[in-house]
């Protein structure tokens, strides 16, 4: 109730970076992310799940360096 449908989303320019773990526990496939988001950096990760930023560190402030660099 409280959000628009996927599909109503207003499309958002901003460059959007993007790490997929493969154990989140609701994940978006890319196919549903592009229409909305400007992606300009997608990370298909080997490991981690809904707390990535904890479980796999290392992996998760590589991908955020490797994002950030691109919009500095």
């Amino acid at each position: 109730e409280s959000f628009k449908a996927w599909g109503q989303m207003d499309r958002v320019e901003l460059p959007t970076g993007v790490a997929s773990f493969p154990g989140e526990v609701l994940g978006a496939p890319r196919t549903w992310c592009d229409p909305v988001y400007n992606i300009t950096h997608w990370t298909t990760m080997p490991r981690g799940g809904h707390f990535a930023a904890f479980e796999q560190p290392e992996l998760f402030v590589e991908d955020l360096r490797a994002f950030f660099a691109t919009v500095r």
